[in-house]
């Protein structure tokens, strides 16, 4: 084998960026449970938090994070069990419903964020000038919808109401 291949820069790009993840959510899994939450029951928090109306059909939360579907259901029936969260049906579709985030969820959310914030400052975009996130920012975006095609999924308005919302 070539000697070469060993310094290619895409080995050193991949292996620089599972290295950061890895230091970064080491960080962040300390000072969510610090709040009671796993980091996964964090992301959900988060992605339903950042969607129109608090809350994203079953499907689409699966799509937007790392769990598969039946993942969501076992993290949003405990998260429902610790009033984080809560199940909507779907006018439309029987079959569907929705995760919801609750005043608790919004709660636990908004003690645990600025400890969040302050660790992403600090290790993450404080290492970055503003252009350089920038960049980054947009390199990751690209990347992402890339190989995750599926992760910004349900986060448009919903249809208004008397229309199909699509459950």
């Amino acid at each position: 084998m070539d000697q070469n291949v060993f310094d290619d820069p895409r080995i050193t790009a991949i292996g620089l960026l599972f290295e950061a993840s890895a230091g970064l959510s080491a960080r962040f899994a300390a000072q969510f449970e610090e709040h009671g939450l796993s980091s996964v029951e964090f992301e959900v928090l988060m992605r339903l938090t950042r969607s129109p109306g608090h809350q994203l059909r079953m499907t689409d939360l699966a799509a937007q994070t790392s769990l598969s579907t039946s993942g969501v259901t076992r993290v949003v029936d405990r998260m429902e069990r610790d009033g984080l969260l809560r199940r909507r049906a779907c006018p439309s579709d029987r079959r569907s419903s929705y995760a919801v985030v609750t005043a608790a969820g919004l709660s636990r959310l908004d003690a645990t964020l600025p400890g969040h914030l302050r660790i992403i400052e600090e290790w993450f975009t404080g290492q970055l000038a503003p252009a350089e996130l920038e960049g980054l920012l947009d390199g990751l975006r690209r990347v992402r919808d890339a190989v995750h095609p599926g992760a910004t999924a349900g986060s448009t308005e919903p249809a208004p109401a008397g229309q199909s919302a699509g459950c």
